[in-house]
């Protein structure tokens, strides 16, 4: 059975669009024989509303979680590659969701938005659900455009978006963990395959500069995509205490991770301000149980985590890459 818009999950709030639910006909049926009989429809409800989430279904826990992800996508999950937030691979490319206290809140965000081919499908599956909180909420892509300032929305189509990271020993990702290797020769070829800008620091650290399109088109459905990490990145979406924090030590030039238009200029902190209103007023959110598998269209949906209490642990793997064309600001 398959919801309809108007049925409310357990747990569920907000304005947003709500993932498709697909529960199994019997409690704890096999995941793998629900997918071969409704993969086709599975996959038009997945275009249509940016998620879908397996409900009631056996997974059979990481290797079953693995065998969902090569029988919907078709494909084995990618390898999770320039990183920029802590995980750990808990099986093959099955990793934890993101490493961060489970008091931070991680805002909504495409995953790997900043890279020039990222996942197009993305996978969570809940082993353990949490004890208060930890959703992951979700925005529709396509209503977070719709919603956005006309001349904000103007100025990033015409200027596009800019990522600066800077890897300094004992904060966030090191280089080597980032670009999964240790040699420098490499991390530049990796760069310059991918329109990076690279460039070793007098201390050995590592800066690196991405400019990106702000807007792109979905490959399937042709629609536009509010696709980018501008706001995730920005120094002013972190809590205010650590942002300040990281002001105290580093010039904007210098943080671990900003954000700045195409053309290298400051994006203003009431424009970073609205684009995080945007995004919550148009996020929704659900309650985990156990051995839920949530699947989302990482062009058409952004996500996030709450902050949770208790273990919660989701394992996350991505598939199907892709480079969908921008439509402007590249």
């Amino acid at each position: 059975m398959t919801t309809t818009e108007e049925e409310v999950l357990p747990g569920w709030a907000g304005t947003g669009t709500a993932p498709a639910l697909h529960r199994a006909a019997a409690e704890g049926a096999s995941v793998l024989d629900g997918i071969a009989e409704h993969r086709d429809a599975l996959r038009r409800l997945l275009i249509q509303r940016g998620a879908v989430l397996l409900r009631g279904y056996a997974i059979g826990g990481v290797d079953g979680f693995d065998a969902v992800v090569r029988a919907f996508s078709g494909t084995p999950p990618l390898a999770y590659a320039e990183r920029s937030s802590p995980r750990s691979t808990i099986k093959g490319q099955v990793y934890t969701s993101t490493d961060y206290p489970q008091g931070e809140e991680i805002f909504l965000h495409n995953e790997n938005s900043y890279q020039a081919v990222w996942p197009g499908t993305l996978y969570f599956y809940c082993a353990e659900p949490p004890t208060t909180q930890g959703a992951t909420p979700l925005a529709d892509t396509r209503r977070v455009l719709a919603a956005l300032d006309p001349d904000v929305r103007e100025e990033f189509e015409r200027r596009g978006w800019q990522v600066v990271r800077n890897f300094h020993t004992g904060f966030g990702v090191p280089w080597q963990e980032a670009f999964n290797t240790t040699d420098q020769d490499a991390v530049i070829a990796y760069c310059k395959e991918r329109d990076i800008v690279a460039e070793w620091r007098p201390d050995g650290g590592l800066r690196t500069t991405a400019k990106r399109a702000a807007v792109h088109r979905h490959p399937v459905t042709g629609e536009r995509v509010w696709f980018n990490h501008a706001t995730f990145f920005h120094v002013t979406t972190v809590a205010e205490e650590v942002g300040a924090g990281l002001r105290a030590i580093f010039p904007d030039e210098d943080l671990p991770t900003h954000t700045y238009y195409g053309d290298g200029g400051a994006i203003p902190d009431e424009v970073t301000d609205h684009l995080r209103a945007v995004y919550r007023a148009n996020s929704v959110r659900f309650d985990w149980q156990r051995d839920d598998v949530l699947i989302i269209d990482n062009m058409l949906t952004a996500h996030a985590r709450e902050p949770f209490t208790g273990p919660r642990r989701i394992a996350v793997a991505m598939a199907e890459p892709s480079d969908a064309p921008s439509d402007g600001g590249s």
